[in-house]
Parts: structure tokens; sequence; C-alpha cells
């Protein structure tokens, strides 16, 4: 009976499986150097490497990224109307969305970058909640959705360094935009090396697993984003003042 319990909890499938599930093996534990469960922040790793915080997180980043998104398209399509319209987020010369709004980055293919958030957000959020309800994604396609968003990411930090270094101004909402952005995208990036969906070589994804398993790509994000938050606050709060 228990083995058909712990049977019964596990994810419904749709279309491939993973390489671990395949084999009939759950996803790593994480460990200390001895091999045994590291008794420090044993739970907190458990938490981080479990389906409900990785979706959860995904689900939370991209419903902030879809709102920013629409209040940027809202405030695309009122420039649109009047070049010299009162955005609400155009605090100061610094901190003004209506400045990178009328910039041609704000519209690289011809219409409002925002609209891209709601076209690929929706589908993250599909995703997300899916996931959460035990759906498991067929390989491919979670390797199609890491492509996709890998594009967004890079994209979304053009667009950020445009702001910095080109406009010479920040938009709060596309601040919001990249920082949700950046969230999804290691959400996403983290379960797809849990589950072997990147093709990678078996010695890779192993290496993958391990760093992810002791909370190394939690490190990094984290020291990217104050590095990213270091330059705002260097740059332009002195302007500011």
């Amino acid at each position: 009976m228990p083995e058909a319990t712990a049977r019964h909890d596990r994810p419904r499938d749709i279309g491939t499986r993973t390489e671990a599930e395949s084999r009939g093996e759950e996803p790593p534990v994480p460990t200390d150097d001895a091999g045994e469960p590291s008794s420090a922040g044993r739970r907190l790793r458990r938490l981080r490497q479990s389906n409900p915080w990785i979706f959860g997180t995904m689900l939370f980043s991209a419903l902030v990224s879809l709102t920013a998104s629409f209040v940027l398209s809202v405030d695309a399509i009122m420039l649109a109307a009047d070049p010299q319209a009162a955005l609400a987020c155009n605090i100061n010369a610094v901190l003004s969305c209506g400045t990178v709004g009328a910039s041609w980055q704000a519209s690289l293919f011809g219409f409002p970058n925002a609209f891209l958030g709601l076209v690929a957000e929706p589908v993250v959020i599909t995703i997300a909640v899916a996931s959460l309800g035990g759906v498991r994604f067929p390989r491919w396609f979670m390797f199609s959705a890491q492509i996709v968003y890998t594009l967004g990411l890079i994209f979304a930090y053009w667009l950020f360094f445009q702001a910095f270094f080109v406009i010479g101004a920040l938009c709060p909402w596309c601040l919001l935009v990249t920082l949700s952005t950046t969230l999804v995208f290691t959400s996403l990036t983290h379960v797809n090396i849990r589950d072997g969906n990147l093709y990678l070589p078996e010695r890779v994804t192993r290496t993958a697993r391990t760093l992810i398993a002791h909370d190394l790509d939690l490190l990094l994000v984290t020291l990217w984003l104050v590095a990213i938050t270091a330059m705002v606050v260097i740059k332009y709060v002195p302007l500011m003042l």
C-alpha cells in the first residue's frame, strides 16, 4: 500500500518522462561533502528543490512581469497619442518611463516591446500553473521554452543596458520586468537542469545538478542582481539628490 500511495502522488505525465524518472529515480536530494543530508539548511534546500517552490516562484514572477507589461503597453499607447503625455512613472529626469518609451529602443520591432510580454508571460503562467497541478510537459517542450525564454532574457538585459548607458534614464516598470524575467529564467533553468530537459552531455548534466543541489545557481543570481543594483545606485542616485 505505501508503494501504491507513493506512485499515486507523483505528477501526471504528458509526453516524455525525464531521464531520472524513466530509471525509476527521484530528483537528487542535496547532500553534504560526506554524502549525507546536511543538517544546516536541509529543509530550505529541500523546499527550493520542490516543484511548489520552483513553479510558485515562476508563477509569481510571470504575474509581476505580465502586470508591468500591461502598464507599459498602456503607456506606449498614451505616448503614441500624445508624445508629451505625463505618465504616472515620470518621477524625475532619471526615473522616467516617458523618456525610455519615446526612444527607438522601446519599439525595436516596430511595435512597443511591452506587447511581447503580453504574449510571452501567459505561456509561462500556463506552464507554472499546470506544473503545480501535477502536469509533466514533454522534454522537447521544456527545452523549447528554455530557448525562447533565454532569448527573452537577453533582450530584457539589452534594453536595460541601452537605458543605462545610451538613453540615460531608467523606467521603473522596465526594471520590474527585468527583475521578474531574471527570476522566471532562473526557475525555468533550475527545473530543466534538475529534470534533464536540456539535452546536455551526461557529464555536464551531472555537474549542473550538483551545482543547483548546493544552491550555487541561487548564489550566482543573487550576486548578479546585487551587481546590477549597485550599478544603478552608484550612477543614478547621486543625480537624484
